[in-house]
């Protein structure tokens, strides 16, 4: 009887283990167009007098009381990428693609580049 006990519980634990483990989180970013009304903690970037927001690897403009998320120009710069950007190599370069958007790494900031 304690043998059985012991391997429903082993196979309990195991089960829950390979449960757990297969979990996996999906983060969905907005298309180009869409409207906010509220965004995490936004960081702001004033580009050639335009100023627009950064929000979990996203950029937005102000419209009204909402947000609408765009292309960002090239050139705006960030301080620092969230976290789910992919480095890749093109012709050479090492660049960031996070979000459709192509980063280049010069000093400690990040300037969005078209490729």
């Amino acid at each position: 009887m304690k043998f059985v006990k012991l391997f429903f519980l082993v196979f309990i634990c195991y089960l829950t283990t390979a449960c757990t483990a297969s979990r996996r989180t999906v983060t969905v970013r907005p298309a180009t167009g869409v409207v906010v009304t509220k965004i995490h903690r936004p960081r702001t970037v004033v580009h050639n007098n335009t100023t627009f927001f950064f929000s979990r690897g996203t950029w937005y403009r102000r419209r009204n009381n909402a947000y609408v998320v765009v292309n960002p120009p090239a050139g705006i710069v960030v301080n620092t990428l969230p976290r789910g950007y992919e480095t890749v190599v093109i012709r050479g370069t090492r660049y960031y693609k996070l979000n459709r958007v192509y980063y280049q790494k010069r000093g400690r900031r990040y300037v969005v580049v078209r490729i």
